[in-house]
């Protein structure tokens, strides 16, 4: 075996032990097994008890979570896994990661005949990943959005702190998280947030009822590209890439802006041009756009089907061509995430 080969093997080797963790840290989400662990529960006969599950499972799932360094050799929480697992909407979350690799794994049958046909796989047959992107973005809206990324273009927060309260549009707003959290901090705001699916819009409608705010946030099953009314500001957040129409999704927020009004995108931060072999972030949006962005796209008969990976000369050609002479990439790091503003 030559050592190019045997790189390789270990590589996927390595690939395999992760993908089949996250398996058994989706197990240990769903059933609650970190949150009994937390509250006591180091034994398999008390890990049975507290989550209701047999305790023969119980005994082989501590072990080889102890095994994988999520827990203690005592059967307890190691430094960091509680904040990853349990703290949903904390900075550190990233318990998604595991019901993503679930939920690809499911379709990806599906996904291999629309290779096949060149159909797509609707959106709404992702359930997993649906709840995913949420449960993943969640944390970066509940800390970044307000903090770091909209007060970025000073505009923007002066418009959303003024009373009369601005008139924000959230295209592809998903479970609603991105609307909720500029509610939350900028009290004199109306937020109306638009997404075709309609399983994320009612979520989204019980998220803001959660949070007080469903008297300021309402919610939409519409297209992006149909969206009316007259908004201060248009976001769109990790959304645009999954857009069948983005100039005309681009085209329709112009229109819908008021004077001063403009558009904030977050999208995928990848390189302007095609690299290979590519850094680890770009390697992971790859995977997405083969698994699940370019499928769902071509499920809605779409006028191009971008795939998750959007540069950003590609999207500041889109603004371009739907009529905003300064769209700009703005300055604000983010390891995922690029950020722009059209106007």
């Amino acid at each position: 075996m030559t050592n190019a080969a045997e790189s390789m093997g270990e590589r996927l080797i390595g690939a395999l032990t992760g993908a089949l963790e996250l398996c058994t840290v989706e197990i240990g989400c769903k059933l609650g097994l970190y949150a009994a662990v937390r509250d006591g529960a180091n034994t398999a006969a008390e890990l049975a008890k507290a989550a209701e599950i047999d305790e023969r499972y119980a005994q082989e799932w501590l072990e080889q979570q102890a095994a994988a360094g999520f827990l203690t050799a005592t059967f307890e929480l190691t430094p960091g896994t509680a904040a990853v697992l349990l703290d949903e909407g904390g900075p550190a979350y990233a318990a998604p990661a595991a019901e993503f690799a679930v939920g690809v794994g499911l379709l990806t049958p599906t996904v291999i005949e629309a290779f096949r046909t060149g159909a797509g796989v609707p959106y709404s047959s992702y359930e997993h990943l649906r709840h995913g992107i949420g449960g993943f973005n969640r944390p970066m809206f509940n800390h970044l959005l307000t903090t770091e990324w909209l007060p970025a273009v000073s505009s923007i927060d002066q418009r959303l702190q003024a009373v009369p309260g601005a008139r924000v549009l959230d295209l592809g707003c998903g479970m609603g998280y991105s609307s909720v959290a500029m509610a939350l901090a900028y009290p004199s705001i109306t937020v109306r947030g638009v997404d075709l699916d309609e399983h994320s819009i009612g979520e989204a409608r019980r998220v803001a009822a959660e949070a007080g705010v469903a008297d300021r946030v309402s919610f939409t099953s519409a297209d992006a590209a149909a969206a009316s009314g007259s908004y201060d500001l248009v976001t769109i957040f990790e959304a645009l890439h999954d857009m069948g129409d983005p100039v005309g999704v681009l085209r329709n927020a112009r229109e819908l802006l008021s004077p001063s009004g403009s558009v904030f995108i977050g999208d995928e931060r990848v390189s302007d041009t095609f690299i290979a072999p590519a850094g680890e972030i770009e390697r992971l949006q790859y995977a997405f756009s083969v698994l699940h962005c370019l499928p769902a796209t071509r499920a809605e008969n779409p006028v191009l089907a971008n795939g998750t990976i959007l540069r950003a000369p590609t999207l500041l050609g889109w603004a371009r061509e739907a009529g905003f002479e300064q769209p700009e990439v703005l300055d604000i790091p983010n390891d995922f995430w690029r950020f722009y503003h059209l106007r």
